[in-house]
């Protein structure tokens, strides 16, 4: 991923400010020529991963990871003098729209958006049908992450670029990336992506694959299950689809966090679960995210593992067994439990010898009642332990309807957050802050 470094200049041209005076460069490229010439779209779209993946506490994927994470006590805050960070662990007024963590989650993610709706609305300039069905691809799932991440935070959002961009509600946002992914794929799988394209583009990401994937969760998050079902069971679960990282362009979280113990880390040993929700000690995932086994060297280092371990470990775009628990929540919502058991006993089974990443529970099958309460809070706990500090926990404990802000026993600090200052005082269109 070194080259995508050298996209800072440019995707700046593409960043909006109140300033209407524009000075050019002669050696670098004009928006126009950005928007109109073939040979910059492979390069932009490359920039999409770079802003969505890189830049240490700025980064999209940190943000989310430290959002999801605090806001429902999955991780704990090392030192208070991380001031962001802590203000959002305590969530209610703590958490007001001049946070950090707010700023940057929801200014990155939209800067990615509306750079994947440049390349989108310019794709047909690309000079073949196989390299515009790549970068139609490539920018659809960022577009998509963009969108989605935002949609777990908050209640509304644009969707679009211009002035006073009009916010509409989080399923809304989400159908809308679900129907560019529909696009997207239907397009690559009459006209794959050309060799000049894969040759250009930053490796890592399965893109049929990952259209997919992305489908199935955010028609999930959005209540279409039948679509939903139907996209996680075209994933190929035996394929990777990854953000690759090296020293120059790192792995966000272990470079601001697991790789100290400054930030956070992990709440406990069991992820911050307890009581019905807290994992089966036999569980064998528990080790895979968790530095447990003594003697820890000195000086004790941060708790958290997983995809985190190195400035060039790669994180997943999905793992396996999201599209397993997709499917057995969907069943669960459909009533259909025995088909929901049985996607969620291949998750409860599986070793890790057959997972792509390593990842397996290696537990018995499911026992308990099947009764939709039952099984859905089985579902819960598994994707709680499989899908560990990605950034999902807050929507989830959203909808299973897990005791939210002022309930007793409260699993959450905030059910969404408020909207950042700079879009407050540049959008007259923003709505008001939620409750909590």
């Amino acid at each position: 991923m070194k080259k995508i470094f050298s996209l800072a200049a440019l995707l700046s041209v593409l960043t909006l400010g109140s300033c209407n005076k524009e000075y050019l460069n002669p050696s670098t490229a004009s928006q126009q020529q950005v928007d109109t010439s073939p040979d910059a779209l492979i390069p932009l779209s490359n920039g999409l991963q770079s802003r969505f993946t890189t830049g240490g506490f700025v980064s999209v994927l940190y943000n989310t990871v430290a959002a999801g994470g605090l806001s429902t006590g999955e991780l704990r805050i090392l030192n208070v003098g991380n001031i962001e960070e802590f203000n959002l662990s305590l969530g209610a007024n703590s958490l007001n729209n001049a946070n950090g963590i707010v700023r940057n989650l929801w200014t990155q993610a939209q800067l990615v958006r509306a750079n994947a709706d440049l390349v989108l609305q310019n794709a047909g300039n690309a000079p073949d049908a196989g390299t515009r069905s790549g970068i139609v691809a490539y920018a659809s799932i960022f577009r998509a992450l963009a969108l989605g991440t935002l949609a777990q935070y908050f209640e509304q959002l644009p969707v679009v670029t211009q002035a006073n961009a009009p916010f509409v509600d989080r399923v809304a946002a989400l159908r809308t990336a679900v129907a560019q992914l529909e696009t997207a794929a239907a397009q690559l799988a009459t006209t794959p992506a050309s060799a000049d394209f894969n040759a250009r583009i930053v490796p890592g990401l399965d893109l049929a694959n990952t259209l997919q994937a992305l489908i199935a969760r955010y028609s999930l998050m959005a209540g279409d299950y039948d679509k939903a079902l139907a996209a996680a069971g075209r994933v190929d679960l035996t394929k990777r689809s990854v953000f690759n990282f090296d020293d120059n362009t790192r792995n966000p979280l272990f470079e601001t966090s697991f790789g100290n113990k400054n930030v956070f880390e992990p709440t406990t040993t069991t992820l911050g679960l307890a009581g019905a929700l807290a994992p089966d000690p036999a569980d064998r995932r528990l080790p895979f995210f968790i530095r447990t086994l003594p003697p820890l060297p000195a000086p004790q280092p941060n708790l958290g593992s997983g995809f985190y371990t190195a400035n060039n470990a790669a994180i997943p775009v999905y793992v396996p067994g999201e599209m397993l628990l997709i499917r057995a929540e969907a069943y669960a919502r459909k009533g259909d439990l025995p088909n929901a058991v049985t996607e969620l006993n291949r998750v409860r089974t599986k070793v890790a010898t057959a997972d792509i990443f390593g990842l397996g529970a290696a537990l018995p099958a499911y026992a308990g009642p099947v009764t939709a309460a039952d099984v859905l809070l089985d579902i819960l706990r598994n994707r709680y332990v499989e899908l560990a500090y990605q950034g999902f926990r807050l929507e989830d404990s959203r909808r299973f309807g897990r005791p939210g802000p002022g309930a007793p026993g409260a699993e959450r600090s905030r059910n969404f957050y408020p909207y950042p200052r700079v879009e407050r005082e540049n959008n007259p269109a923003t709505p008001a802050d939620p409750a909590n």
